[in-house]
């Protein structure tokens, strides 16, 4: 690091002291030279709390891991904070992402908080980039306000920003910001999204969630017209259905995230409406979005129609994240539909992952917030159900070498009820 390198780091590390709560923007807004600053001096977090919404797959950067006397509040698990939350300096705060926001306006202000903006605009303004889920409500009660101005993220011209002159310390910091690529679906997913897409009828409203069939099936969709984007993250597949025509030229296209290669990002901040978790996740104006179709993954799914989002093993693997929020607006928008998408097996077919009986600590979604369960096997439709039609519907979508174990266990379990 330069002198000027090190300058700035001496001065965001002058910021921390004991007792303080600090807030970091997660998401694809985490200032990636944090991480270096805290790592080269982790004396700096010694009796701090860190909150943030990290998410898997992209915030994988153990901030509690740097000292013993540092904790960490964040509401999933991403794969790289395990060992701190096994020693308890990591804590998951076990809230959909609703009522995270509640949870942020209720608890006292942030001491301090740290986001990544972009240059200022003629008008004095930064933007927030392409992530918008919580740093317009949070800037406004954090008592001082860090930024890494960062003149590669992209401007989201349709999202919140914070004036230059409110940020207390600014440190120039171009440079990489965090990116994302969709994987190769693979046979087994590809076969889900092509069901997921057949369902989507024109003029519907969609949302998709971390996971790769949800994602998968938003690209099979460029033959259909009139799609409204209400998604809490938009993934590559979004800017093939804008470039096929199949969204509405004349409807505000809204979410919170997005993620993908720098290219689609940077076309993705300009085209979205960025909003905050309070409008991507409110029930009232979701709810009230005709023909929702909420697209979600899951872990697994019981013969109830409980779902597991978090849980692999018996070990906390997640979060709740958006899921329960949108199958519920799903659920009561005119015409719309809660839809959850998994393979039927796991571990090249020795696990079932529709199971008689979940067995995970906690439910991530009761059963009736489920409408239709998809695998690579077929389309469960639970609606309008009794219990047993219910499992045998299940039943039929599990994988075949499992079914007569499970209708085996839904016999035995029926007996006892």
């Amino acid at each position: 690091m330069d002198d000027s390198g090190d300058h700035d780091a001496a001065r965001v590390l002058g910021e921390f002291r004991p007792g303080l709560s600090v807030y970091i923007q997660g998401g694809v807004g985490e200032p990636l030279p944090l991480r270096a600053i805290l790592a080269g001096a982790p004396e700096a977090l010694s009796g701090v709390h860190i909150v943030s919404c990290l998410l898997p797959g992209m915030n994988e950067f153990d901030y509690a891991a740097l000292h013993p006397d540092v904790r960490l509040t964040t509401f999933l698990l991403p794969t790289g904070l395990r060992a701190s939350f096994e020693a308890g300096r990591a804590r998951a705060r076990p809230l959909p992402y609703s009522q995270i926001t509640a949870a942020f306006a209720a608890d006292p202000p942030f001491d301090l908080a740290i986001f990544q903006v972009t240059p200022p605009d003629p008008a004095g303004l930064c933007s927030f980039g392409p992530v918008s889920d919580f740093p317009g409500l949070i800037w406004p009660r954090a008592k001082r306000r860090v930024a890494f101005i960062n003149a590669r993220l992209p401007r989201a011209p349709r999202g919140p920003t914070i004036p230059f002159e409110a940020i207390d310390l600014a440190i120039e910091a171009d440079g990489p910001f965090i990116t994302g690529q969709d994987g190769d679906p693979g046979p087994e997913l590809g076969v889900i999204a092509d069901r997921i897409a057949a369902l989507i009828p024109d003029g519907a409203a969609i949302q998709t969630g971390i996971g790769g069939a949800p994602a998968a099936a938003v690209g099979r969709l460029a033959v259909r017209r009139g799609l409204v984007v209400r998604s809490g993250l938009v993934t590559e597949g979004y800017r093939i259905l804008a470039q096929a025509g199949a969204l509405d030229p004349l409807a505000d296209h809204v979410t919170g995230l997005a993620l993908g290669s720098e290219d689609f990002m940077r076309w993705a901040a300009d085209y979205f409406v960025f909003a905050d978790a309070t409008v991507t996740h409110g029930a009232a104006g979701l709810a009230a979005t005709p023909q929702l179709f909420a697209l979600n993954s899951a872990l697994e799914v019981d013969l109830f129609g409980q779902a597991n989002l978090e849980w692999r093993g018996g070990r906390l693997a997640s979060g709740l994240g958006g899921a329960p929020d949108f199958a519920s607006a799903a659920r009561r928008s005119k015409g719309g539909r809660a839809v959850l998408a998994l393979p039927s097996s796991a571990r090249g077919g020795a696990l079932s992952r529709i199971v008689a009986r979940l067995d995970a600590p906690t439910v991530s979604l009761p059963r009736d917030l489920t409408d239709l369960v998809i695998t690579e096997q077929g389309v469960a439709d639970l609606r309008a159900t009794t219990l047993d039609e219910r499992a045998d519907a299940l039943i039929a979508i599990a994988a075949p070498s499992h079914r007569a174990a499970l209708a085996s266990r839904w016999d035995e379990m029926r007996r006892g009820m």
